[in-house]
């Protein structure tokens, strides 16, 4: 992405933290996190790979469409599988959120290609739009509750992956990041 480096390394940082704890989601003894922490550790993993700034690694011409196939894989995945469930729709628009970045990369790797320079294109403020929705009421949800899960038999490690909070948090953590990569495309 197109924004200063010291932002963008905690953005990498931020999303690859997030990708590392979903990849332990995988993990759970509940089955719905299982399904999830999969696709929400790609997102997390790509983000943080997108993020990397220019000003250090300037990816090859072919890593753009192929973070488009990847992601559209997933999005075709998420589409399959919303008929189960309504937070799959979440990570059809951020899969496909993800495409969108990537072709607006691919196509312009130095400024946004669709905004011909006159404002923010309608495409983008619609996602900034459902994001930052995204992240003020995933802000709200990780407002204090019942008292956690304790400690179950598998030990400190089942304790961090069977955590609905930590999961929300993660999320969150997600939703902050693709609010700020879209500001920056």
């Amino acid at each position: 992405m197109h924004g200063p480096a010291s932002p963008g390394w905690l953005l990498v940082a931020l999303c690859a933290a997030a990708g590392a704890y979903c990849l332990l989601r995988m993990r759970s003894t509940v089955e719905e996190q299982r399904r999830a922490a999969g696709g929400e550790a790609l997102m997390g993993f790509g983000m943080a790979a997108m993020a990397v700034p220019a000003t250090a690694f300037t990816p090859p011409s072919w890593a753009w469409p192929a973070y488009a196939v990847v992601f559209g894989a997933a999005a075709l995945h998420a589409l399959w599988a919303a008929r189960a469930g309504a937070h799959h729709l979440h990570h059809l628009v951020g899969a496909s959120a993800m495409v969108y970045m990537a072709v607006v990369m691919a196509a312009s790797p130095g400024h946004h290609a669709a905004s011909g320079g006159a404002g923010i294109p309608p495409l983008t403020g619609a996602l900034l739009l459902y994001f930052t929705a995204y992240v003020l009421l995933s802000g709200v949800r990780l407002v204090p509750g019942p008292v956690p899960v304790p400690v179950t038999a598998g030990g400190a490690a089942g304790a961090w992956r069977d955590r609905p909070e930590l999961a929300r948090a993660c999320r969150l953590s997600m939703g902050i990041g693709m609010v700020a990569m879209l500001l920056t495309l």
